[in-house]
């Protein structure tokens, strides 16, 4: 068993809204933020899910370093000022050789990359950008927050596909453990609704085709879900040994208590059939934390609205947790952030302990018929949260789940 560690700050930018509050109540009201996308026009799928702030809307948030930052490090600086803002920190005083930074990320910055190899093609090298490199690779959004918070302990960029943002936590968590760090900033972020990444996407069967009814075409676990909708977006937490977050009189939202990581070694993009890694890594994050399955009394489930891992992942919760722990499923209302989407789901996770309260899924009325797992529909449901489980699964075969409990 690794000792627990403390939550003591979240950030988040969603397409549900700006900010930790916004993003809690829109997903409270259990209501799809996809729309049409003017930038996806003409393709087979034009719709996605947008954060809510225009380029320049955000370049003002972020302020004058914004101008050499790619739009998914701009969200990550901002979720995490955020995060460490509601954590009580203050950059200015704190020892930032003891502060880590770790943010995933699936694609990097790939609107920039599309671009910038349009005007390559179209204008020559003397008009790329000699931002480029620094804009795409995918590592720099945490080099960015921390340049941002003048945090120089360690600064890592785990790229575990749509795994990439638990990871992070997972990984953050380590080293905490390890005395590496004293604050850890972790999280993840994603801007990559790009015409060339939906058409991939789409060309992989993974993305919903529901164009004549878009806000409910993310649907996890529903009978006729037909894939998942692309998202951006970032989410930070920030993470504290309990006995230092105890000592500076922090509050504590929530405890990081175990986490679990395997790899399918089956296929690039689909999950393994019989779910032997992700029971795997669900077994290994109870295990971690000195729980037993009947422990779990809610679930914050991957839930991608693609068929074949909804199936999976359904059969996985029933057969480990066969005593229907509520379950809910955050991208029926904020659409697959990929890369940010573990760490958007654990701070979610977090909220619901603290508050009591399940979200419902989105666009769910039942889920599929012989799925046997207990969704909450409708309405946000009111429970005693005590343990939960948040799961990630990626391509590649990726899977990490984390266990977190409420904080008293």
């Amino acid at each position: 068993m690794t000792a627990p560690v403390a939550v003591t700050g979240l950030g988040l930018l969603t397409p549900a809204g700006e900010g930790t509050d916004a993003t809690w109540d829109a997903v409270c009201r259990g209501v799809g933020s996809a729309a049409r996308d003017p930038v996806l026009a003409g393709l087979p799928v034009d719709f996605s899910c947008r954060v809510p702030l225009s380029r320049d809307a955000l370049d003002r948030r972020v302020g004058r370093a914004a101008w050499r930052m790619s739009r998914s490090a701009a969200l990550a600086v901002l979720a995490a000022r955020e995060a460490v803002r509601d954590a009580g920190l203050d950059p200015r005083t704190w020892n930032g050789d003891r502060v880590a930074v770790v943010i995933g990320c699936g694609l990097g910055a790939d609107t920039v990359r599309e671009e910038q190899a349009a005007r390559l093609e179209e204008r020559g090298a003397d008009m790329v950008s000699a931002l480029t490199i620094a804009q795409i690779i995918p590592n720099m959004a945490a080099g960015e927050v921390s340049i941002d918070l003048g945090a120089r302990g360690p600064g890592l960029a785990p790229a575990t596909a749509c795994a990439s943002g638990a990871t992070a936590v997972a990984v953050a968590r380590d080293l905490l453990a390890s005395g590496q760090c004293d604050v850890a900033v972790a999280g993840g972020t994603e801007a990559a609704v790009s015409p060339l990444a939906v058409a991939g996407f789409w060309r992989a069967g993974a993305l919903s085709g529901r164009t004549d009814a878009v806000a409910e075409a993310s649907r996890p676990f529903a009978a006729d879900r037909d894939g998942f909708v692309i998202a951006e977006g970032a989410g930070v937490l920030v993470l504290e040994r309990t006995r230092d977050a105890a000592a500076r009189g922090a509050r504590v939202r929530a405890r990081l208590v175990g986490c679990g990581s395997t790899s399918d070694a089956h296929h690039p993009t689909a999950p393994a059939p019989d779910a032997r890694g992700t029971e795997t890594a669900l077994r290994t994050a109870l295990a971690d934390a000195g729980l037993a399955p009947h422990d779990v009394d809610h679930v914050d489930a991957h839930g991608s609205s693609t068929p074949l891992g909804d199936a999976v992942e359904a059969g996985l919760i029933a057969r480990v947790l066969p005593h229907r722990p509520s379950v809910t499923a955050p991208k029926g209302a904020l659409g697959h952030g990929l890369g940010a989407a573990g760490a958007v789901e654990a701070a979610l996770t977090v909220l619901t302990l603290q508050h009591g309260t399940v979200p419902p899924v989105a666009n769910l009325d039942a889920p599929a018929p012989g799925f046997g797992i207990d969704c909450v529909t409708g309405a946000p449901r009111r429970q005693d949260v005590r343990v939960a489980v948040s799961h990630s699964f990626g391509f590649g075969g990726h899977n990490v789940v984390l266990a977190l409990t409420r904080a008293d």
